[in-house]
């Protein structure tokens, strides 16, 4: 059953995770003048091109986490309840990312003097849970089929 649809759902996941992973989410802007930062999942490259990593690697670490547990829920077709429960876990972790990003992002990533400007690539990790939640509804419906056929034997 590894051909199914939901291996590619959660292909397309780990897909969107990774990307989201390797392109900026958002700029800093100074408010006089200055050079803005970017921000990234792992870390905050001012103006200056000096790297601070400090409370953003969390972030980093949550969205590598989502696409792990979907590499790995790929492998699990013999075991759907599982599938089906990590897809959840999955999904929680998307939206703790999220309270994490909107956080870091309401208080300017702890910079005085800076506002936020976010980036269309903080939109992937949405688009990421969005194809969990439909492998994961994948998953229960080939559950359901078996059950189903069990029941008619």
């Amino acid at each position: 059953m590894i051909q199914r649809k939901q291996t590619l759902f959660l292909l397309l996941a780990l897909v969107a995770g990774i990307l989201c992973l390797c392109m900026p989410l958002g700029m800093l802007l100074p408010a006089g003048m200055g050079v803005p930062s970017t921000v990234y999942n792992l870390c905050v490259v001012s103006g200056e091109q000096t790297v601070s990593y400090g409370k953003v690697a969390v972030l980093f670490f949550i969205l590598l986490a989502v696409c792990a547990i979907s590499l790995y829920t790929i492998f699990l077709y013999k075991n759907r309840k599982r599938q089906a429960m990590l897809c959840s876990v999955g999904m929680l972790l998307v939206l703790v990312w999220y309270a994490l990003y909107a956080y870091l992002a309401y208080t300017s990533y702890g910079l005085e003097g800076y506002t936020f400007q976010p980036q269309w690539t903080a939109a992937l990790p949405f688009i990421c849970d969005i194809f969990i939640w439909l492998a994961r509804r994948g998953v229960i419906a080939d559950e359901k089929l078996v059950r189903s056929m069990d029941r008619i034997r």
